[in-house]
């Protein structure tokens, strides 16, 4: 696809050449620097100089104080804890750090996962008539809740508080929760609003910790868990979130986790430098499978177990329907531009919004985030079944598909997400008037030039200036991902000399 090339001129010569001579780099580095926030050493040093010491107190996020009470309450009376996830990366890790997190705390506690197909995202009443069934008197959500208005009055009238750690938008009305840990809560003054599911889940056992006067150390040892999380969940690798992610890539391959090191055995990366590119691309996608095409609680039980030989196991059934999933990936994509190519104008319409009986709810997302990056307009593609329609939802930048949605509420049974995915439940009767409002949405909201996507280029370079010290400071700017992009460089009045290869 054409890219618009947009070269960054957000500051003056005079403040690059004086960042380039403060730290002693060149004028292009400074540039990047500058691209980044960073203006002098101080900021320099806490931007390369990253610690674990840097996160914020956890107590600055409103309700910290009422869900660390409500657990220490639960702790002290000996109460049953239900620990209630999501099916995708970001709530599995989250699940998965909390059961090993209360173990440490002295701990054993439940934990449930919805059926994708059979209850769909969220907490589900199904979960919560298993956790009173079985004594639980309080459910901690992950990475989901903060919509849930009825399943939490549900809980309540069985006798079950609930606390809730999420991370998507919340609505109007908030559920009557114990406690709601929401960096995005318009009433919560938490420094730093985008953090992932798992990165919400760890400051409150961060407080958690704080609270018992336990060794952090003790809790550091599940970075890795949350830097999996969060860059699986495509969140901006910025602040917070880079912590976590530099902090835990770095531990990943040496990580004391026996699942993790099954899965690192299984895609050849033990003892191998990983980036986000290798846990977006191959650590992901095979957590994401056994939550896609069937149980996601065994992924679970592979970041939990204390037995190598399960974690093996389960390992290997994870490469197995992994590779299920890309077959079914590639039939659906097949079939969705099948129908693109018949139904939608791409010379006039700015989304696509498409349905097919029977579609596999569990791999619609990733189709869509296909065909964003091949035709770059906002996507929906949605599974309809016996009337009722299941669809997940991704964007382009510049058009907030959460407040989107919000514009069509009239038309669907739920949704819920953020600026970039969603998911959504829709009767098929009112599907077509749906697609109509969207559009339109789209039409008002996306002017001609965004449908370009950008090549945004950091400084013009001769190429002489590229040697090894240049390399080794921008592998410092990493980890990459959202808002903190790998540095482009662009280079000009260039000859080609003997016969150009396309090399990669």
């Amino acid at each position: 696809m054409e890219h618009k090339w947009t070269l960054l001129n957000e500051h003056t010569q005079e403040q690059i050449d004086n960042l380039s001579k403060e730290l002693n780099v060149s004028k292009a580095i400074a540039k990047v620097m500058l691209n980044r926030g960073i203006s002098d050493r101080d900021k320099a040093n806490q931007f390369f100089r990253i610690s674990i010491d840097q996160l914020y107190d956890p107590f600055l996020m409103r309700d910290m104080e009422q869900a660390v009470d409500r657990i220490e309450r639960a702790l002290k009376n000996n109460e049953k804890i239900f620990i209630y996830g999501d099916y995708d990366v970001d709530g599995i890790t989250s699940v998965s750090m909390m059961v090993l997190a209360f173990k440490e705390l002295g701990k054993t506690v439940g934990f449930y996962i919805p059926d994708r197909l059979r209850e769909g995202y969220g907490l589900s009443k199904t979960g919560i008539y298993e956790a009173a069934a079985e004594g639980y008197s309080l459910i901690i959500s992950v990475d989901c809740g903060i919509t849930a208005i009825e399943e939490v009055q549900l809980a309540c009238s069985l006798g079950i508080d609930v606390i809730i750690c999420d991370h998507h938008e919340p609505g109007n009305q908030l559920p009557p929760a114990a406690a709601i840990l929401n960096p995005k809560r318009h009433d919560c003054e938490y420094p730093f609003k985008e953090l992932a599911g798992v990165g919400v889940a760890y400051k409150l056992l961060q407080a958690l910790f704080i609270h018992y006067e336990l060794p952090h150390e003790r809790l550091h040892r599940f970075a890795e868990l949350v830097a999996i999380g969060s860059a699986a969940d495509i969140v901006p690798l910025i602040d917070e979130n880079r912590i976590f992610a530099k902090i835990g890539l770095e531990r990943l391959a040496q990580s004391e986790n026996l699942g993790i090191q099954a899965l690192l055995d299984a895609t050849g990366l033990r003892n191998k430098t990983i980036g986000t590119g290798q846990v977006v691309f191959i650590i992901a996608p095979r957590i994401n499978a056994v939550g896609r095409l069937g149980d996601a609680e065994r992924a679970v039980r592979l970041l939990t177990t204390e037995n190598i030989q399960q974690a093996r196991n389960i390992a290997a059934i994870l490469e197995k329907e992994n590779r299920q999933r890309k077959s079914i990936d590639e039939e659906t994509f097949k079939e969705a531009l099948k129908i693109i190519e018949q139904d939608i104008d791409l010379n006039r319409q700015r989304s696509i919004v498409i349905n097919l009986e029977d579609w596999h709810p569990g791999v619609i997302g990733i189709v869509a985030s296909r065909i964003v990056e091949k035709f770059y307009r906002p996507t929906i593609m949605i599974s309809t079944d016996n009337g009722i329609g299941k669809g997940s939802a991704r964007s382009i930048p510049g058009f907030d598909l959460y407040r989107a949605l919000c514009k069509c509420s009239d038309y669907m049974l739920g949704f819920g997400g953020h600026k970039y995915a969603a998911g959504l439940k829709i009767d098929t009767s009112k599907l077509d008037a749906f697609k109509q409002k969207f559009e339109s949405i789209a039409r008002e909201w996306i002017e001609d030039d965004a449908l370009i996507p950008q090549l945004r280029i950091d400084s013009e370079i001769r190429l002489g200036d590229i040697d090894r010290t240049f390399l080794n400071i921008l592998q410092h700017f990493g980890p990459f991902g959202p808002q903190n992009m790998r540095p482009v460089f662009m280079a000009t009045k260039l000859q080609i000399m003997g016969t150009p290869t396309i090399v990669g």
